[in-house]
């Protein structure tokens, strides 16, 4: 079992910033992949970012260029820096062990003014 621990979410206004950050209960990233997902209200969720265990990067078009997802395995911790966040990025993001299907709870994210 992998216990996963989102946290940095908060209210941001448009352009500002967040970094996320993601704690796993123990080694997994040279095993899987490592996913960011969002889901606003009303929405499906979708993928934001994805690192794989080999350290190659994918990421949604929607936020190419803004985001930038990282890890540090011996903290056992992925990351999603988030910069110039506009409205429509406000939504729950989950972190997501892919090969291994363990989900985190979320972390609300909003940007509003």
């Amino acid at each position: 079992q992998v216990q996963l621990v989102e946290s940095g979410g908060g209210l941001v206004q448009p352009g500002g910033s967040l970094r996320l950050s993601c704690a796993a209960s123990r080694s997994i990233f040279s095993f899987t992949a490592m996913g960011w997902y969002r889901q606003a209200p009303g929405k499906q969720r979708e993928l934001v970012a994805e690192i794989t265990n080999g350290g190659s990067t994918n990421y949604a078009d929607s936020v190419k260029g803004r985001f930038t997802i990282s890890r540090d395995n011996a903290k056992n911790t992925v990351f999603l820096q988030m910069n110039s966040l506009k409205p429509e990025g406000t939504a729950v993001y989950c972190c997501t062990a892919v090969a291994l299907g363990y989900w985190g709870q979320g972390t609300q994210v909003t940007v509003s003014s």
